[in-house]
């Protein structure tokens, strides 16, 4: 990507003529330094002085310590006491007699390259971090950006010194060169177009405050509402098919409000009453400041805090919902063309026409269904395993057809002995009273067969009942499926006008480019 604004580094000044043309190490390549990408973090201290005067070199850093504590508290520096400059061989010590002299607006030329011909790459981060924290920054040497900042590489993580100059500048600390600067610096360093990392950094429903950015971030998975025209059966929803429609739909119109929500994120300008850079909002991605926290290891009091990230992972975690806005602002920049060519693809998905065929579960059931209707084959076959599971397999009724011949021969021979004692021998009394209890036992084992056969029958006709109950409630079913499936095809078409909007939509903002950051 080339930026329409390219001012020379080599010539441009944004601050105070009394820095001159200083030398500043190699500044004849706009960034390049002996480092180079992967080098020493600049933020560490490096030569801490001269050994055989080490009374002098505490007493200097106690003197830097107040000076960072004033430079945060109200922008000013304290007076240099006498000799406390005096370390011979050490960069930190001419480099703080130039700053105090720049704040000032006084020429800090002599020590200025005395410093940088010590340490170039330590005393212009030194000064480019510490004129940023007392909102001073446009007093800086154009140069002195390119040898702090060194080289970016995506082989190499991002180093402190240079995530703080970053955000310095994204903030506005040196004014609209500045970040042209880092825009240029970031540029130069390919940006992977990996679609699912980048939806799942700006699209995603829930922050990750506080940690490290993470570059290998899987897609932002949020719960997707089912459409108007699934409301009446938002089973359909679960076909993939039409999920995948659903889920793009939304994902590319969260991706178009991501993106307006950074670009027309309200930010002040230089023309509006200064910069706006001396505080780093807290619980970013270190816990303190990360201008002053470099700033006190250059001194060498301590070590920035946090994990190194590679480019890529800051760009990430720059965009995020709990992003900084000023680095939302350059890093979304960057990623133009990744966003872009993921949201062609989001698009292209919902562009898709519904499908023709669908199969459904209905009841539990497969069932395909078709613009005409369900299909009959897969239907019956529903239908087939619907009798086939409501109707048990049941034994023979042979033991109650047993039961009703034995009470009929018990209950005709029973008959005929009481009868015939009755007729023939009346003395025989006895036999007609055992003929009387036989057809009596033969009665009762009549009406035991007789209910055993009625309830079989009951049974039976329930189940026939509830077959064709659920066989109606699964035609049913399977044709309101088709007339929702109908309703669906016609709002498929209004989503993806609205996402050939959105996309459009999108496609403007992106073009905001420099102007939005």
């Amino acid at each position: 990507m080339d930026l329409t604004i390219s001012p020379d580094p080599g010539n441009v000044e944004t601050g105070s003529v009394e820095t001159g043309n200083v030398p500043t190490g190699n500044t004849e390549n706009f960034g390049d330094d002996q480092n180079g990408a992967g080098g020493e973090d600049p933020a560490s201290p490096g030569n801490a002085g001269s050994s055989g005067n080490p009374a002098g070199t505490a007493e200097l850093h106690r003197y830097a310590q107040a000076l960072l504590v004033h430079l945060a508290a109200d922008g000013s520096a304290p007076a240099l006491p006498p000799g406390v400059t005096d370390v011979p061989g050490y960069w930190l010590a001419p480099a703080i007699e130039a700053l105090v002299l720049i704040m000032s607006g006084q020429d800090a030329l002599e020590p200025l390259a005395h410093a940088t011909q010590l340490d170039d790459r330590h005393t212009t981060l030194f000064l480019c971090l510490a004129l940023a924290v007392c909102g001073q920054g446009d007093r800086i040497h154009a140069s002195w950006l390119g040898t702090a900042f060194g080289e970016l590489s995506a082989d190499h993580p991002v180093t402190h010194g240079q995530r703080a100059l970053w955000l310095a500048a994204a903030r506005g600390a040196y004014g609209p060169v500045g970040k042209i600067f880092v825009l240029r610096k970031l540029d130069a360093v390919a940006v992977p177009t990996e679609d699912e990392r980048w939806l799942a950094a700006l699209s995603a429903p829930e922050a990750l405050g506080g940690t490290a950015p993470a570059a290998d971030s899987g897609a932002a998975e949020a719960e997707v509402p089912v459409p108007q025209s699934l409301q009446d059966f938002p089973e359909l929803a679960n076909v993939s098919e039409i999920t995948k429609a659903i889920e793009a739909a939304a994902l590319l119109r969260r991706l178009r409000e991501r993106c307006a929500e950074i670009t027309s994120a309200p930010q002040r300008s230089e023309s509006e009453g200064g910069v706006e850079v001396t505080k780093v909002v807290s619980g970013m991605i270190w816990a303190e400041d990360e201008p002053l926290a470099v700033l006190r290891s250059l001194i060498g009091q301590g070590e920035p805090q946090g994990p190194l990230s590679s480019l890529t992972g800051h760009l990430l975690h720059d965009v995020q919902p709990d992003g900084d806005p000023h680095l939302a602002a350059l890093a979304i920049y960057l990623a133009a063309p990744s966003v872009k060519a993921a949201a062609e693809t989001l698009a292209k998905v919902v562009r898709e026409p519904p499908p023709d065929t669908v199969t459904l579960s209905i009841l539990g059931y497969p069932v395909k269904l078709r613009p005409e209707g369900p299909d009959q084959e897969t239907l019956s076959a529903a239908e087939h395993r619907i009798v086939t599971e409501c109707v048990p397999r049941r034994s023979h009724p042979g033991p109650a057809y047993l039961l009703v011949s034995v009470a009929v021969v018990a209950t005709v021979a029973g008959l005929a002995v009481a009868l015939s004692s009755a007729l023939e021998v009346w003395s025989l009394g006895g036999w007609a009273s055992l003929g009387w209890v036989i057809a009596g036992a033969g009665l009762g084992l009549g009406a035991w067969g007789g209910r055993l056969l009625w309830g079989r029958r009951a049974r039976e006709q329930a189940e026939i009942e509830k077959v064709q109950k659920r066989a109606r409630e699964l035609s049913d079913l399977a044709d309101k499926a088709v007339w929702v499936l109908h309703e669906y095809a016609r709002e498929a078409e209004e989503r993806a006008d609205a996402a050939d909007q959105d996309l459009v939509d999108l496609t403007r903002l992106l073009r905001r480019g420099p102007r939005a950051a």
